[in-house]
């Protein structure tokens, strides 16, 4: 069977079940038994696949994942992510926009902390729109803002998203998410600009209002009592990975019990606290240990039918710069994004994408900060981004997509113009793991 054959028999499975409205671990499951049935031989075909796929769920690797996410989980339901904007938000005092800055910059420390960007757009969407509103913002200086920073999740790390990527690719987990910091902090200073234009230009848009001064004694109490600690926990992961002390599954543990011990030390920690972060680790956890089955095994079989060798083979072929095929694949990613989600993209894509890269000489740590950088911007961008939809459901009532879409604009403008950057300048993201990995 030719290549382009076998790739349009498995990919037209996969199509098919999801169209029925399959879940898109079961489609590629389903999809897998039919294909080892067809190429390896009928029964013993099928029970080969699934020997590879519980071998692949079996990789140290993945035990990041479920630690990250309950991380996640703990920082939200005990409230200590709340805790930590109240501070910021003290601290920053009579700046222009200040709520916006607020935004981001808590953001950033919340994503950073709970790896998830829906779980961040949703805290801050109903707890910041409706006090910003209140205040006389207007919506794009509420909602773009943290539409941006709930992306941050996604390359900052801890990112769970960053570990199951480097999973499916099998690339270093701790090179991808170290070389995620500096592109992450960039494009939060990005944001910064941002919204320093959009108050200059339109100061309307950001009214100043009276606050309570507050002394520099109770400043260093804020930050010392309120922010240094929960920042800590970041700074503790990414320094035992850097120094080489743990492994990122090590770090991840040590991040879970510090957010832990935190909860205690705050007396926030509650029984329905931690069995509704349990709960909600494990269910995300399961689903991603699904899919790490099904892309391993589909994986193995594009391989075995050829599929996945004809057509790197054929990309490679055509007369065209590695640079115009970046584009390409860029161009398909955030194609993809507008009707899919991310984990969902990942799963198609990464079989071809990553050999191709690495066909074309293309670094795999710095390829992989382009293809989360290209799923942060696709979880944001209009008409059918899922963030999009996560701060619909959390903004005040009244609120339309029109506005949502308007404001995520100029942040989708940022990310585009950081991958530009990176494009340019690989070292922004390989430097740093090359110098302590």
């Amino acid at each position: 069977m030719e290549w382009y054959v076998a790739l349009g028999f498995l990919l037209g499975l996969v199509i098919v079940f999801m169209a029925v409205g399959t879940p898109i671990a079961l489609a590629f499951l389903a999809a897998n038994v039919i294909g080892a049935w067809y190429f390896m031989g009928g029964e013993a075909g099928v029970v080969q696949m699934l020997d590879n796929g519980f071998g692949a769920l079996s990789s140290f690797n993945l035990v990041p994942i479920p630690l990250f996410l309950l991380m996640g989980e703990l920082f939200f339901r005990t409230g200590l992510g709340l805790r930590m904007f109240n501070a910021v938000d003290r601290l920053i005092g009579r700046v222009p926009g200040r709520l916006s800055y607020v935004t981001v910059a808590g953001g950033t420390a919340f994503s950073t902390l709970s790896g998830s960007s829906m779980g961040s757009t949703a805290l801050m969407g109903s707890l910041l729109v409706p006090e910003m509103e209140r205040r006389g913002y207007k919506k794009h200086m509420s909602i773009g803002p943290i539409l941006g920073t709930g992306g941050l999740a996604i390359i900052i790390p801890p990112s769970a998203l960053a570990v199951l990527l480097a999973t499916l690719a099998k690339i270093d987990i701790g090179a991808l998410l170290i070389a995620g910091i500096l592109p992450g902090l960039l494009l939060a200073a990005f944001y910064m600009v941002t919204i320093w234009i959009q108050t200059r230009l339109d100061p309307s848009a950001a009214p100043a209002y009276a606050l309570e001064t507050i002394s520099t004694r109770e400043k260093l109490v804020l930050f010392f009592r309120d922010i240094l600690p929960m920042i800590s926990v970041m700074i503790v992961i990414i320094t035992l990975m850097l120094v080489g002390f743990a492994t990122p599954s090590e770090s991840a543990a040590f991040g879970a019990l510090g957010v832990i011990l935190l909860a205690f030390a705050f007396r926030c920690m509650t029984w329905e606290a931690l069995k509704v972060s349990v709960i909600g680790a494990l269910k995300v956890t399961l689903m991603a240990y699904l899919i790490v089955f099904g892309s391993a095994t589909f994986s193995q079989l594009l391989a075995f039918s050829g599929a996945s060798g004809g057509l790197i083979q054929w990309g490679i072929g055509f007369d065209l710069s590695p640079l115009l095929m970046l584009l390409a694949m860029f161009a398909v990613l955030l194609v993809l994004g507008t009707f899919m989600e991310q984990i969902s993209i990942m799963m198609l894509t990464v079989p071809f994408f990553f050999p191709l890269a690495q066909a074309l000489g293309f670094d795999v740590i710095w390829f992989g900060i382009i293809v989360l950088l290209a799923l942060e911007i696709s979880f944001s961008t209009p008409p059918f981004g899922l963030l999009l939809f996560v701060m619909k459901g959390v903004a005040p009532s009244g609120t339309s997509m029109a506005t949502i879409y308007k404001a995520a604009i100029p942040y989708i403008l940022c990310s585009m113009f950081l991958v530009a950057l990176l494009t340019a300048f690989p070292a922004i993201a390989t430097w740093l793991p090359g110098m302590l990995l």
